[in-house]
């Protein structure tokens, strides 16, 4: 089986692109399942965020395995084709170990990545679908970013999407102190996002759930209240600022409710920001008077902050990487070996058993014991030397010279002397 790893990510497609090709949580066990059952693949793990989805596998046939991905998501392979990267052994290694350090990410040196990146390990591990050669990598890739970490500064001075949140609704209010925040989900981004809100002292901070409970347990660190998303309707109109961040696979917040939460708010301005993939705010939402609408993508501007700096350990960091993918490439080679030398063992032992089976014989019969195991290196010997001399006499041109080469170097010989 071949490691390859396919997928796009921020620089390669749209928004709109990203969000068809999105695992949410609560289906990527059941899509692990469904690709290793599909014959498309042996292995695999699948890292769905906000700025990629990537599949990592051990495959046959790879175009099999990008067929399973358009059938799985009911889109033609080539509509997709343009925006998907395909990568084989080697280059899913650099990509990988760039990834996790934060060189591929949106926010250069951003950390939340290699979180993402465990998790879907840890998802396939639990599917089952985590064999040997992508253990192998992401054990070197976790280890990779590890090192890059400590031996460079790319990660400093770096502005995360969710304090670059912050940022863009200051552009838009003269304080936090005064606003009132509504956060719709409560999963790790809007933990993150709410932190750095609740450090500017908001006037009110709400946390809205599918599930109550989870949202209460969020919204005390804050010193919030929670509410459930059927109260969305009424409640709405009251914040100036709305952040979401759900698994939802259609709209949460359409152009007709917010149309009515502006008319009641008298048209003051509201900021939104929409950090789901697939987006939780209609984009018509967008196109409303008073309506300051952002998504994952226009953060871009505002987390350039600090970013030739870091560009500078970057470099740094990509000698570590290509490094560390040679080490990757030659444990993969020697993987594919071990087969072959199975055999050859395999392949002795049998000369070996046949050979002793012989003496024993021989032994049996009141033989020589001296003539029987001279006979017995004599048989092993011949045996063995078989194979190979039988090649190096029925070769002939650059064959023979490569074979002459190869035997030369494993028996250490020295013809010319």
């Amino acid at each position: 089986m071949h490691l390859v790893a396919f997928g796009l990510n921020h620089q390669t497609a749209p928004l709109s692109v990203r969000e068809k090709l999105a695992f949410p949580a609560e289906v990527l066990p059941g899509a692990l399942e469904s690709l290793v059952h599909s014959d498309a693949a042996g292995e695999a793990a699948i890292v769905s965020t906000c700025n990629r989805t990537e599949i990592y596998c051990a495959s046959h046939n790879p175009q099999a395995a990008l067929e399973w991905l358009s059938q799985f998501h009911g889109l033609p392979l080539d509509e997709l084709a343009p925006y998907l990267y395909q990568l084989d052994a080697a280059a899913a290694a650099r990509h990988a170990f760039r990834v996790a350090s934060g060189l591929d990410s949106m926010v250069l040196g951003e950390t939340q990545i290699l979180g993402q990146i465990k998790d879907a390990v840890r998802a396939a591990e639990q599917s089952g679908t985590l064999g040997t050669q992508l253990n192998a990598l992401f054990q070197k890739t976790f280890a990779v970013a590890k090192e890059v970490r400590s031996k460079t500064a790319v990660g400093a001075n770096s502005v995360s999407m969710s304090a670059a949140a912050v940022k863009l609704a200051e552009q838009i209010f003269p304080t936090i102190r005064e606003l009132k925040v509504l956060f719709i989900g409560a999963g790790e981004m809007i933990e993150l996002v709410a932190t750095h809100f609740a450090a500017r002292n908001p006037s009110c901070i709400t946390v809205a759930n599918r599930t109550l409970e989870r949202g209460e347990k969020l919204a005390e660190r804050f010193g919030g209240n929670a509410i459930t998303l059927s109260d969305l309707p009424e409640a709405l109109p009251r914040y100036d600022v709305v952040v979401t961040s759900t698994a939802s696979q259609l709209p949460i917040l359409g152009k007709g409710l917010m149309e009515r939460a502006i008319k009641i708010r008298r048209h003051r301005p509201v900021f939104m920001l929409d950090l789901a993939v697939p987006r939780d705010i209609e984009a018509e939402v967008g196109e409303l008077d008073d309506v300051f609408l952002y998504t994952v993508d226009d953060i871009a501007s505002v987390v350039e902050v600090g970013r030739e700096a870091r560009q500078l350990a970057a470099e740094e960091a990509e000698t570590i990487i290509q490094a560390r993918v040679q080490e990757f490439v030659e444990w993969l080679k020697r993987r594919e070996t071990v087969p072959l030398i199975r055999g050859l063992r395999d392949e002795a032992e049998r000369v070996r058993r046949h050979a002793l089976e012989a003496a024993q014989k021989q032994l049996a019969r009141g033989d020589d014991p001296a003539k029987v195991l001279e006979a017995l290196s004599q048989q092993l010997t011949n045996k063995l030397m078989h194979p190979p001399t039988q090649a190096l006499s029925a070769g002939h041109g650059p064959e023979h010279d490569a074979l002459v080469h190869a035997i030369t170097r494993l028996y250490r010989l020295h013809p010319e002397s």
